[in-house]
C-alpha cells in the first residue's frame, strides 16, 4: 500500500506529540514536513533523528506555515493535519481552505489518537482559551492535593525552544534546573510557581517518555495544559476554566470547546471584574454543551507587593506575553493594579518599542497600552529589557506569574502584582478534590 504523505501544521508543542504518538513508526505515513508558527525562530530547524525514529534518518524539516501552499505541491503532500491551539474555527478553516485547494486532504487528531494512559490516577487542567487562569487553578489543584498528603507531579504542555533532542525529557525540581536548560521567560512563567511550592515539573518532546518517568514519582500527575489544548494524557478528572472577559469565545475557538464539552468541572474564573451578563452567558453556554458538568464560579483576586508605590505614578504595565497576543487580551493583573491604586498615567509602551517586541505589537494590533512579556531566547529577553529602559516611567508594574527582575535589568523602580484563584461558594475545588481522593482515586 502506498505510504500518505503527510506535512504537520504545529507550534513545537502538539504537532510533535502527534507524530511521536500516531506517526512515528507507522508504516502507513510518511511526515514530510512540519510547518510552525506563532513562536519566534522555530522554523528551518529539523526534528531531530534521534527523535523522530527509523525511517528519518536525516529528521524532518520544519517550514514557515507561510509557505504551506507551496510545500503541499512541491511535497506532494497527501494529508495535512493541523496541530496547534487557541485559534478561531475562522482560522482554522482558512487554513483547511489552503490545503484542500493545493490538493491535500485536512485532518484533526481526536483524543483517542493522541491521549496516552497512565498508571497513575491524571487530573487535568486546560482552557477555553489562553490566560483564563489555567495556571492558578493548576496551582490551587496542587496545593489541595499536597495538603492531602499526595505527591504530586505536575507535567506541563510543551514550550521546546531550544535543542529538540537535549530537551526530550525535562526534570525541573531546582532554580538551577530552569537555567540548565536554558528557559525562556514564558517557560519560567510556568515553571517556577510549581517549584516554589516543592513541586516538581516535568515537560519536553516525548511525552510518553515523560510519563513513564513521571509515575516513578507522583501519587498523581497533574496535567498542566498550555493555551486551550486537550490533554497529553487522558485524564481521570477534567478540570477546564472559562473566561467571562471573553464571553462567548468557549464556543468559538479551537480546541477550546472540546475542552468544554469534554470538561468534569467547569471554573468560570475572574467574576470581580466580568459584568454579570457576561457570567451568566459562560454559565449558559456551558450548561447548554455539557450539561452533566459541575460549574464553579471564581475570582482571580491581585496581591500588589506595594500599594501605596503605585498612587500618583507615570507606570509602565508588563502583562504575560501569550495572553495578550494569541489569547487576544488587551490588559491584564498588572493593569487591573495600576487603576485600582491609582495611577497618574498608564504609558504606552509602543513608542519605545525595539526589534521583535516592535514586530509584535505590529503582529497583534489590539493589544492595549501595556507591554507583552515576549522572551523566547536572549536575544528578545534583551530587546525586552531595552523597551522597558526605554520608556520615560516612574515605576514598572510587573503583571506576569514570574519576577522578571530576576531575567533582566530593570533601571526604574518596580512592583509586582500576583494572582490566586478563589471559588466563590460551594462546592470548592476542595470539596470536589476530597470526594475525588474519597472515591479511591
Amino acid at each position: 500500500m502506498k505510504r500518505q504523505r503527510v506535512l504537520i501544521m504545529g507550534a513545537a508543542g502538539r504537532d510533535f506529540h502527534n507524530f511521536n504518538v500516531y506517526f512515528r513508526g507507522n508504516e502507513r505515513y510518511q511526515v514530510v514536513a512540519f510547518t510552525a508558527t506563532q513562536i519566534p525562530d522555530i522554523e528551518g530547524r529539523t526534528y531531530p533523528p534521534e527523535l523522530a525514529g527509523p525511517g528519518y534518518p536525516e529528521g524532518i524539516p520544519i517550514y514557515p506555515e507561510t509557505e504551506l501552499s507551496r510545500l503541499i505541491k512541491e511535497l506532494r503532500v497527501d494529508q495535512v493535519v493541523f496541530a496547534y491551539s487557541d485559534v478561531s474555527y475562522e482560522y482554522v478553516m482558512g487554513r483547511a481552505a489552503i490545503a484542500l485547494a493545493a490538493g491535500a486532504d485536512f485532518r484533526l487528531l481526536g483524543p483517542n489518537t493522541m491521549m496516552l494512559n497512565s498508571t497513575k490516577p491524571v487530573i487535568a487542567v486546560c482552557a477555553v482559551r489562553t490566560g483564563c487562569g489555567k495556571s492558578q487553578t493548576t496551582r490551587r489543584v496542587a496545593d489541595i492535593l499536597r495538603g492531602q498528603g499526595k505527591k504530586v507531579v505536575a507535567v506541563r504542555h510543551p514550550m521546546p525552544y531550544g535543542d529538540l533532542a537535549e530537551q526530550a525529557v525535562q526534570r525541573f525540581a531546582t532554580y538551577a534546573d530552569l537555567d540548565r536548560y536554558h528557559c525562556t521567560i514564558e517557560e519560567r512563567e510556568e515553571y517556577e510557581p510549581h517549584l516554589d511550592r516543592g513541586v516538581i515539573v516535568y515537560a519536553g518532546v516525548d511525552y510518553e517518555a515523560i510519563l513513564r518517568q513521571a509515575e516513578k514519582e507522583a501519587d498523581v500527575i497533574l496535567w498542566d495544559g498550555g493555551n486551550n489544548d486537550l490533554p497529553f494524557y487522558r485524564p481521570n478528572l477534567h478540570i477546564v476554566v472559562a473566561d467571562p472577559l471573553r464571553a462567548g469565545h468557549e464556543l468559538r475557538y479551537y480546541p477550546g470547546e472540546t475542552n468544554l464539552r469534554l470538561a468534569d468541572i467547569v471554573v468560570v474564573n475572574k467574576v470581580d471584574s466580568a459584568a454579570e451578563e457576561a457570567v451568566r452567558q459562560v454559565i449558559d453556554n456551558t450548561r447548554r454543551v455539557n450539561p452533566t458538568a459541575t460549574i464553579l464560579i471564581a475570582a482571580s483576586p491581585i496581591f500588589v507587593e506595594d500599594p501605596d508605590a503605585i498612587a500618583g505614578k507615570r507606570v509602565l504595565v508588563i502583562e504575560d506575553g501569550p495572553t495578550l497576543t494569541h489569547g487576544s487580551m488587551s490588559i491584564g493583573a498588572g493593569w487591573v493594579a495600576a487603576r485600582r491604586y491609582g495611577a497618574a498615567e498608564i504609558i504606552d509602551p509602543r513608542p519605545y518599542a525595539v526589534g521583535s517586541i516592535k514586530a509584535t505589537y505590529a503582529k497583534y494590533p489590539n493589544t492595549g497600552n501595556v507591554l507583552p512579556a515576549m522572551g523566547y531566547g536572549a536575544e528578545q529577553i534583551h530587546e525586552l529589557e531595552e523597551t522597558v529602559n526605554n520608556a520615560p516611567v516612574d515605576l514598572v508594574i510587573i503583571g506576569t506569574p514570574i519576577d522578571l527582575r530576576r531575567v533582566m535589568r530593570i533601571r526604574h523602580p518596580a512592583d509586582r502584582v500576583r494572582y490566586e484563584l478563589q471559588v466563590i461558594g460551594r462546592p470548592t475545588l476542595a470539596d470536589i478534590l476530597q470526594r475525588w481522593l474519597g472515591e479511591g482515586k
